[in-house]
Formats: C-alpha cells, sequence, structure tokens
C-alpha cells in the first residue's frame, strides 16, 4: 500500500501549497523512544532521508562492550544517583525545560528506528522524518492523508484533546487513550506531551487571527502552518540555541558559514549529531519535577510517563520550566557532566519493551551503544580534527576504569561541557556539530523562512521588541480563548 507524502512548497503568489509524492510503504520497524508494542499505535509519518557521517575520514572507535555497559549501567560513571540531591548539580542559567524543548525538536527532524546492535550497516539506515524543522510531527500527512488530526468542524484547525476537567490541555486520543498525533513519541511523557499540546494552540490561535484579517479559508491552513512553523523556527535559531552552544558560536556560523556540515544535495542528519552531540540533553534531566504551585515534586519516571490521558492535575504551569516575564525563576535543569538521573539508567518497561539485553534498560547505555554501532569516532579524534584542543585523561574522569582508549563521543560532548562550559551549555566539539547542523538544515530548507524571506521577522507580539521567544510563544497560547 502506498503512502502520500505531503510537504510545504512556495508559492510565487505567497501562501504554501501541499505537494504530495506516493512513497512505498515500509516495513514495520523499531523506534528507541517508544516500546516495540507501541510502535504501530499510531500510523505516524516515515518518509525522510538519510543519515551520514560528519567526518568520514575519521576511524571508528572500538571500545569494548563491557566497558560501555560498565560507564553506563547502575553504579558507573554516568550513574547520577550518588550525586542526587548533594546540591551544586543545578545549573545556573538554564531552565529545566530546555533540555524538553530539544527533544521535541529532534523528534522532528530524526527517527532512526533500526535496532540497537554492534557495528550496523549505516548505509542501510534510513531517518524517518524530514530533515526540516517545520512542526511535521503537527500536521502529518494533512486533512487528507491524516484526518484524525483535524477539527472536523473547522478543518483548518488541528483537533486538541480534553481532560477530566473538559479542558483542552491536552493531545486528542482514541477510545483506548492512544495519542492522535503525527508523532507517537511526542506522548512518551508528560513534558513533549505539553510542548506539543502549546504547538497545536498556536497553531488554532494563527487560525483565528488570520481568519480575523480576512485570510480566505480555502488557504488558511497553509497560510497557518508557515507563520506557525516560521515563529517555531526563530526560536529554534535565536532561542534555544544559543542556550545550548552560546550565542558566540551560533553568530559565527550565521555570519560565515559552517566548516564541517555542507551537504552537497538533500541535508543530511549527521551520526556525530543524532547519536551524540545532540544527546547532551539527557545529563540535564532531573530526578523529579515541580509541575505547578500547588504540586510536591514528582519522579520522572514511572509518574511523568506517558501514554494517558494527560488529568488537570497534570497540566504543566510553564512558569516553572521556563524563565517567563513576570515569574519568579523557573526550576534549573541539571548541569551537562556526563551523569545522568537513576531514572533514566533505569529506564521504565514501558518505554524500553523487554529486553534480552537487561543494560540497555540504562539511557547512557543505550546512548553509548549506538555511537559504538554506527561506528562512531572517537572525542578526542573530533577535537583534534575541529582544530579544538583534546580533554585531558583527568577531564574525561576515566582513569580509574579499565579502559585505557580514547572516550565515546557521546560521553565526551558531555565532559567538555562539564569543563570547558561549567556545566551551563555544550563545549567547543559539542556546540559546534549541534550549531552548524539545526542552522544547516534550516538554511536549507526550501519551505523556511531563511530560505524564503531572509529578512522575516517573527509578527505575534513579544515581550522585548524584535526579539520572539518561546516565552512569548507561551504567552501568545495563553491569551487565546479557551476552545
Amino acid at each position: 500500500m502506498a503512502r502520500q507524502r505531503v510537504t510545504p512548497a512556495a508559492s510565487d503568489e505567497g501562501p504554501l501549497t501541499l505537494a504530495i509524492t506516493i512513497l512505498p510503504a515500509p516495513a514495520p520497524v523499531r523506534d528507541h523512544c517508544l516500546a516495540p508494542s507501541r510502535t504501530a499505535t499510531v500510523d505516524a509519518p516515515v518518509y525522510g532521508g538519510t543519515y551520514d557521517r560528519l567526518f568520514p575520514e575519521l576511524p571508528p572507535l572500538d571500545a569494548e562492550e563491557s566497558f560501555l555497559y560498565a560507564l553506563g549501567g547502575s553504579g558507573g560513571a554516568c550513574d547520577g544517583a550518588p550525586f542526587a540531591g548533594r546540591g551544586g548539580d543545578d545549573a545556573e542559567t538554564v531552565a529545566a525545560g530546555w533540555p524538553f524543548f530539544g527533544q521535541f525538536v529532534a523528534h522532528g527532524i530524526t527517527a532512526d528506528r533500526s535496532a540497537l546492535t554492534d557495528h550496523a550497516d549505516t548505509a542501510t539506515l534510513r531517518n524517518l522524518r524530514s530533515p526540516r524543522i517545520d512542526l511535521e510531527c503537527l500536521y502529518g500527512e494533512g486533512p487528507a492523508g491524516n484526518p484524525y488530526l483535524y477539527d472536523r468542524d473547522d478543518p483548518a484547525k488541528l483537533l486538541l484533546g480534553r481532560n477530566d476537567a473538559g479542558l483542552a490541555d491536552d493531545v486528542p486520543r482514541n477510545s483506548q487513550g492512544v495519542a492522535l498525533i503525527g508523532d507517537p513519541r511526542n506522548d512518551v511523557h508528560l513534558f513533549v506531551n505539553q510542548l506539543h499540546v502549546a504547538m497545536l494552540k498556536l497553531h488554532n490561535g494563527l487560525v483565528d487571527h488570520l481568519r480575523a484579517d480576512g485570510v480566505p479559508d480555502r488557504v488558511l491552513l497553509d497560510q497557518a502552518r508557515r507563520v506557525a512553523s516560521w515563529h517555531y523556527q526563530w526560536i529554534v535559531l535565536h532561542d534555544f540555541l544559543p542556550s545550548v552552544a552560546g550565542q558566540p558560536l551560533v553568530d559565527e556560523v550565521l555570519e560565515d558559514g559552517p566548516r564541517f556540515y555542507r551537504p552537497t544535495g538533500e541535508p543530511f542528519i549527521p551520526l556525530e549529531f543524532a547519536d551524540a552531540a545532540y544527546r547532551y540533553g539527557h545529563s540535564q534531566i532531573l530526578h523529579a519535577y515541580r509541575l505547578h504551585g500547588d504540586a510536591a515534586p514528582v519522579p520522572i519516571f514511572p509518574d511523568l510517563i506517558g501514554f494517558d490521558p494527560v488529568p488537570a492535575a497534570r497540566t504543566l504551569d510553564w512558569g516553572y520550566f521556563f524563565d517567563l516575564p513576570g515569574h519568579p525563576p523557573a526550576q534549573r535543569a541539571k548541569k551537562i557532566d556526563g551523569r545522568l538521573a537513576r531514572a533514566l539508567i533505569e529506564l521504565p518497561v514501558a518505554i524500553t519493551g523487554e529486553l534480552e539485553v537487561e543494560a540497555y534498560r540504562s539511557l547512557a547505555v543505550r546512548d553509548l551503544q549506538r555511537g559504538q554501532g554506527v561506528g562512531l569516532p572517537s572525542g578526542e579524534a573530533v577535537g583534534r580534527r575541529m582544530g579544538e584542543p583534546p580533554l585531558t585523561e583527568a577531564e574525561v574522569g576515566l582513569r580509574s576504569t579499565a579502559w585505557d582508549g580514547e572516550t565515546p563521543l557521546w560521553y565526551y560532548v558531555l565532559k567538555e561541557a562539564e569543563t570547558r562550559a561549567a556545566g551551563e551549555r555544550l563545549g567547543p566539539v559539542g556546540g559546534r556539530i549541534v550549531t552548524e547542523v539545526l542552522i544547516g538544515i534550516l538554511d536549507r530548507d526550501p519551505g523556511g523562512f531563511r530560505a524564503v524571506e531572509p529578512d522575516w521577522r517573527p509578527t505575534l507580539p513579544a515581550a522585548a521588541p524584535g526579539r520572539f521567544t518561546l516565552a512569548d510563544l507561551f504567552a501568545f497560547t495563553r491569551s487565546q480563548p479557551q476552545p
């Protein structure tokens, strides 16, 4: 059975149109943010692009599996449980919500559903997402391909779900509570679920505003999708990315262009990005979070796991996760330091499924194994290739282990952030990989604002004129009437 791919295409007349391409249906495969039993619950988009190497000339690091399991498993260097609650682990500048926003971005541009394995054939890896920052997870294949994502009474709008208080603060669900969204991974836990809801409300609010401005119904969906996507791209470029890699590096890449990520044709997702540098956020996750003013802190897992309707008592107050004007400072993210919360070292079965290798219960082991499986080079090798002084053995901090080789790239990126940026943001190697890739795919998106209208500026209101942020997006969605 063939599938339709629906993507926005720029029109000389202004609004985006929907271009349709027929693609063959793929075989069922595994998604590593979902247990196997959940991969077929929603017919998510499965088209996309490719993975490739950013540094194909560098040899892979071949570490012993026993070392990877010891490093990433319970009691290893990646296990942050012994340090929880001691103080000093919280970042000073990074609010607790940013790593979850980073995960939301990742779900929009990458989906590798191949099995965890040694020495994977990277030529067969398929990115089941388009490498475009365009909110594809909201719109799916459009009203024709995924009608369950849209409001039947107002087809220009996206459907929202109602919670136990009757408020539209959840994603839509079927009669069994399964999320009806363009990417089922966006229901894996409460935080990414609520970000998805915020983006649904952004689109619907834009529909109301554009309709009030006289935009005809026949182009209303396309126009709202373009405006929503462009504001989202602006936030990624001007709000999120500086917090991850630092404003000076972002400014350098915008002015001088990338040094290493230079696709000659269609953009691809580098494995050094997807399987190492962009997994930095795993080290920023806290063990427990306070959701709003009336709630005590609760562990992220199992308490905040997704896959079920979100009750009103679990609706997030974004002021506890992002620094919003007029609110006290939000909870802070954990520093990037190579350690993960115990909840991520012992992932629940609802996320991992039943495992033949018990070590894969640990997200750190999975990250390390993924890098090994796709043949990533060591962090030191990438640093030398970039002209950056490699971390010393003392900075890496693995002297006490039996391993005397170089460092897996994912772990290196985390330790580089700790030693070169005080855990507040990525260091020079990790930061450059993330910055060049995100800016690179923004620049190569034919429907994005940097390609279509480089001088475009956000049109929604902002607390600071000329600087539209995620906080402004939340303010806009809060200002809209409850449907």
